[in-house]
């Protein structure tokens, strides 16, 4: 009982503290909305921001997904639940780590449900669509998009990615393996490889789960989370290929936790709004809490060397300043 007033009360300043933030700040502060989500996917659809995260809570509590938009990165609308497990049949529990995208003037957002543990069990990465960012979405194929472990890699924690000549990539995985796929041209299954496989592993050296890619200066950059997401050690790496297909050698880790801010930071993704600004939202834990679900989604700047190279990420308790999209 004293544990759950004391939630109670840590929530309503924390929801005092971000009205005020919002209302009046000039920077985003970290966390960027109240609540408890995790595995933020952030995305720019025209002049807007949007955040799409994991509802970080026990598994079977997961069975929903928000999403949150903003105009300059400090004033954020929380739009409820614009997926959940009634509109996805086979879906019962653990929705995770969204990933969208635009398409024929359709919203694929992807995700993960059920965490399976073997191809004996029904769950994979699903797929819903929407005609609006907001949704609401449905279920697109009223099955799992990837139901099965392929070179060993759970089917959880997808991003899709689209290259500059047009194709798109579904780059996922868990349990230390990571794939990548060509998607078909309307995204209900995969084009093969010329070499006739359809899942190449692309998996660096310490990956552990949470694949991101971005191309910059005509290199890709692919990205990961390394360590136990409930513990302090969870960071993330990167590498750097002249193809989406890798080779990727691990550079190093850029973003990791401060035990005088925050601790757990990883799982993240990567918005690039001009030509001069780089930032990063991922999730951490606050240092008031132990327990493994309660992390919330942050954002702070990334930058690179004159070898374009990406420099370690200070995280900060302000994050980044108000910007709007030009």
């Amino acid at each position: 009982m004293k544990r759950t007033l004391a939630l109670i009360i840590s929530f309503v300043l924390l929801e005092q503290s971000f009205a005020q933030k919002t209302e009046k700040g000039t920077s985003s502060g970290n966390p960027i909305f109240p609540g408890w989500y995790a595995d933020p996917e952030a995305i720019i659809f025209g002049k807007t921001y949007w955040v799409y995260p994991t509802f970080s809570a026990p598994y079977n509590k997961q069975v929903f997904l928000d999403a949150f938009s903003s105009p300059d990165l400090v004033n954020w609308k929380k739009h409820e639940r614009i997926l959940d497990t009634s509109a996805v049949k086979w879906a019962k529990r653990a929705m995770w780590a969204p990933s969208i995208i635009k398409k024929d003037d359709k919203y694929f957002l992807f995700f993960g449900a059920n965490d399976i543990q073997s191809d004996a069990e029904s769950g994979g990465i699903g797929l819903a669509v929407a005609d609006k960012p907001e949704g609401p979405y449905k279920d697109y194929l009223g099955k799992p998009l990837v139901g099965k472990f392929h070179n060993g890699a759970q089917p959880i924690d997808q991003f899709v990615y689209r290259d500059d000549d047009g194709q798109y990539y579904l780059i996922y995985g868990g349990w230390r393996h990571c794939n990548i796929a060509k998607l078909n041209n309307d995204f209900t299954g995969f084009t093969p490889f010329e070499d006739g496989s359809t899942f190449k592993e692309i998996t660096p050296e310490k990956y552990v789960e949470g694949p991101f890619m971005f191309r910059h200066n005509g290199k890709y950059y692919f990205m990961w989370s390394e360590g136990g997401w409930t513990g302090p050690d969870y960071s993330v790496a990167y590498a750097i290929a002249d193809s989406p297909l890798g080779p990727f050698k691990r550079i190093g880790t850029i973003l990791q936790q401060n035990p005088a801010i925050a601790t757990g930071a990883g799982h993240h993704s990567v918005i690039h709004p001009d030509k001069d600004s780089w930032y990063i939202v991922y999730h951490r834990r606050p240092l008031t809490e132990k327990d493994g679900n309660s992390r919330m989604t942050c954002i702070d700047k990334m930058e690179f060397d004159e070898n374009g190279l990406i420099k370690p990420v200070v995280i900060t308790n302000e994050g980044v300043k108000k910007r709007k999209i030009r």
